[in-house]
């Protein structure tokens, strides 16, 4: 079952979590520090399987029918598996979460619980952002809190300008993602942003919230800027000259490599610059 919960995970995207986790780390000036390898930890297995456990619970039905599921961009699950599933969750998060409210500040332990909570509420009842136009695209900023609550548990400010451009980032991001489910999610009465607004829509919606996100890493960098403006145009060009789900799951895999170019210019520039004694 070991194996099982690790798919489930969705190990390929383990950075949206990881990575920014450690970005948050680089940003409040430590090349490494012990303090943040509890943090960390809980953002690889025990918080994906969280987060992915719970979506494939709740879309267990609609996932049977979505041809992208049971293979590395998530799990097709069974009746059976969802007690063991929950096991899973609860053994491997809720002894990190009691660590983190004897040891992290509150500022960061409230952030922390706020991530938590907006990841479960997308997928679970009663709010169930998934299903909620707008709200789905916009919760997907919690994505970038890693860059806030990081930072605190080791003492120090968020670099706010990153935070809130990685939040724009997330939720353009997370509506392109889902042009490619369009046709399963009308097709079973889910309405999200990307069924509202259709193919065409979502390039102006994802690309006004990346032009934002783009203009927010230049305050911090330039580079990281450019390059996750550029690769994000060229993705949102893809998409507008065949405004199609069936294109859109072509540009996924791009899609899925876009945070790791993105971080490792960022990340690259940070261990340098903390190496050499030039930041922060």
């Amino acid at each position: 079952m070991t194996a099982r919960l690790f798919h489930i995970s969705r190990p390929v995207l383990w950075i949206n979590a990881l990575g920014t986790g450690v970005i948050g780390m680089w940003l409040s000036g430590h090349l490494w520090t012990w303090a943040a390898l509890p943090v960390l930890l809980w953002l690889t297995l025990p918080f994906n399987l969280l987060i992915y456990g719970a979506n494939d619970i709740f879309d267990r039905k609609t996932d049977e029918k979505n041809p992208r599921k049971g293979s590395f961009e998530g799990a097709r699950i069974t009746g059976a598996e969802i007690p063991k599933i929950w096991t899973g969750i609860a053994a491997l998060n809720l002894p990190f979460l009691a660590y983190f409210a004897l040891a992290l500040p509150p500022a960061s332990l409230l952030w922390a619980l706020l991530y938590t909570a907006l990841f479960v509420q997308y997928s679970a009842p009663p709010l169930r952002f998934k299903s909620r136009p707008y709200l789905d695209s916009l919760s997907n900023a919690a994505y970038a809190l890693p860059l806030i609550f990081v930072p605190l548990a080791l003492g120090d400010s968020p670099v706010w300008p990153a935070a809130l451009g990685l939040m724009a980032w997330s939720a353009a991001k997370h509506t392109f993602d889902a042009v490619q489910d369009i046709r399963e999610d009308r097709a079973a009465g889910i309405r999200t942003t990307a069924t509202q607004l259709g193919p065409r829509g979502v390039v102006l919606w994802s690309g006004a919230w990346w032009a934002l996100s783009a203009l927010l890493f230049a305050l911090v960098n330039l580079p990281v800027a450019l390059v996750s403006g550029g690769y994000a145009a060229a993705l949102l060009y893809a998409l507008h000259r065949r405004p199609t789900p069936v294109n859109a799951h072509r540009l996924y895999p791009l899609s899925i490599a876009f945070p790791y170019i993105a971080g490792t210019v960022a990340g690259v520039q940070l261990v340098a610059a903390l190496s050499l004694g030039l930041y922060p």
